[in-house]
């Protein structure tokens, strides 16, 4: 190589560098599947894949494995039949979570006792990822649900009365896209209150009057306290996409027992109490 040869490649690389063109990251920014984290897999064993948050998104790209996700952080995968040979490519999966994304070559291998049966996504393993469809991710929603239900209850208007049971609204917090209602249930009974489902949805202030009465059920973002049972006291927090809704509506939060002739309690929310939310900032949640 002469003189000029290597000034020009200098003056190239200058020229790069002053753009500020990652040169190193382009030459990594590609993977192959021999790069990847390899998982070898069996037809006769499941392989089970825990991510640490939400899984929002899986692809396998053959159809030679079977997959699927019967919780929100797990995949499973299995080969779906035998006659591959040792180290055969069956696959590459993605794996798609609220903050990150993830891939793994599947790797056939004959013999059960090499086949992976249990995976945990390492932290070296997972490529940050903003995903569109995530305007805030579960684990900032817990936190700041967490938050609020350590937090003292400012609303004291907001109660109803049934079965010798009480449930009050704490506080309505508004973060994001999304309205945070903070409730409580105090039993003044002997009795275990089982709890057979939580529900939310949108009905008419005057349901008996109305002839053509009209309720939505609203799906949760998050139920922050999974417990099944109390005893004299229970509280929870409920995260719901933010909304708007007539004034000839109210936002109901109800919850059943189990038994078939069990109580049950729901708690109304007028529009005004939803539009009065305060924005959340941790010197909300310190008591005044």
């Amino acid at each position: 190589m002469n003189n000029m040869d290597m000034n020009w490649k200098k003056i190239a690389m200058s020229f790069l560098l002053a753009a500020g063109l990652p040169l190193a990251r382009n030459a990594q920014a590609q993977t192959t599947y021999e790069e990847m984290e390899q998982l070898t897999v069996n037809e006769q064993i499941t392989t089970v894949i825990t991510a640490s948050e939400p899984v929002r998104f899986v692809d396998i790209s053959t159809d030679k494995v079977a997959g699927d996700q019967p919780i929100d952080n797990i995949i499973r995968l299995k080969p779906k039949e035998s006659g591959h040979e040792d180290g055969e490519i069956l696959a590459i999966v993605t794996i798609v979570t609220e903050r990150y994304r993830t891939q793994y070559a599947l790797i056939y291998t004959t013999r059960m006792k090499e086949a992976v049966t249990d995976k945990e996504i390492l932290l070296q393993e997972r490529n940050a990822y903003n995903n569109p469809a995530v305007s805030m991710s579960t684990a900032d929603m817990t936190h700041h649900a967490r938050r609020i239900w350590n937090s003292p209850a400012k609303i004291r208007n907001v109660a109803t009365k049934a079965h010798r049971m009480v449930m009050r609204l704490n506080n309505i917090y508004s973060v994001g896209d999304y309205f945070f209602i903070d409730f409580s249930i105090e039993n003044k009974t002997n009795i275990r209150f089982d709890i057979d489902e939580i529900r939310i949805k949108l009905t008419d202030k005057k349901l008996a009057k109305a002839t053509n009465a009209q309720t939505i059920e609203l799906t949760p973002a998050l139920v922050l306290e999974p417990g099944k049972t109390f005893r004299h006291g229970y509280r929870n927090v409920i995260v719901v996409k933010k909304m708007t809704f007539p004034n000839d509506k109210l936002l109901t939060i109800e919850m059943t027992e189990k038994q078939i002739s069990g109580r049950n309690i729901s708690l109304n929310i007028d529009y005004e109490d939803i539009l009065a939310a305060d924005s959340f900032h941790a010197d909300l949640l310190e008591e005044e």
